[in-house]
């Protein structure tokens, strides 16, 4: 029988946020507080949430579950899931009130139609973009008709090769997005677009920031 072989960008992403968990997640903490376009539109995806009934919200690409444990604040139910076990391990003991999980955003371990919504937090840009159209695929897989999904990331559409981050040296590629892109790949995927907002960065960020929103179709 053959063996299928991980994608080398996948098991390049799994080492360096292993190595480099508890750092990021001293290095976030608190980052919230300072960011009033992150809560508002997580505000927004709460109530778009709540408006349809409530139900379980995927934080996929969750990495030490700061966000998972945001969402759990505003009483959302929240199961967290990352490419990297010690992420993950992180995520558990810092946010108890949410559920975690080590799993992939390509081949997510929920059942069809589960979610309620979901959200990846600055989590596709580790995906090549010849396989961004699967990702997207998997994420209407999981989420129900009428669900919401919420996307945050760099804009842009050059990769950037990190060397050295949150002192640590890595080997680990981040892609910006182009917004317009990202539409069309959800409406490829059965997503209705609703909301974008594009943001000016903000020290120490170098590009423009994006957030978009959209409903899966019925």
């Amino acid at each position: 029988m053959s063996r299928v072989t991980e994608p080398a960008d996948v098991t390049e992403t799994r080492a360096a946020y292993d190595l480099v968990a508890e750092d990021y997640a001293e290095l976030l903490r608190g980052d919230l507080a300072g960011s009033e376009y992150d809560r508002a539109m997580l505000g927004v995806f709460a109530e778009q949430i709540a408006r349809a009934g409530g139900g379980l919200v995927g934080d996929l690409g969750c990495g030490p579950g700061r966000i998972a444990g945001y969402l759990a604040g505003l009483g959302m139910d929240v199961a967290g899931i990352d490419l990297s076990p010690r992420m993950v391990e992180v995520a558990r003991r810092e946010h108890p009130g949410a559920r975690f999980e080590v799993g992939s955003m390509a081949a997510l371990p929920l059942g069809d139609a589960e979610l309620a919504g979901a959200l990846a937090w600055y989590s596709i840009i580790h995906t090549p973009d010849d396989r961004q159209g699967e990702l997207f695929a998997e994420f209407a897989r999981v989420v129900r008709p009428g669900g919401v999904v919420l996307l945050a990331f760099q804009v842009g559409s050059d990769v950037v090769h990190l060397t050295h981050a949150y002192g640590h040296d890595l080997d680990l590629r981040t892609r910006r997005q182009e917004p317009g892109r990202v539409r069309a790949r959800l409406a490829e995927a059965g997503f209705v677009f609703t909301s974008e907002l594009v943001r000016a960065p903000v020290a120490p960020e170098k590009v423009p920031q994006a957030y978009v929103m959209a409903r899966r179709a019925n």
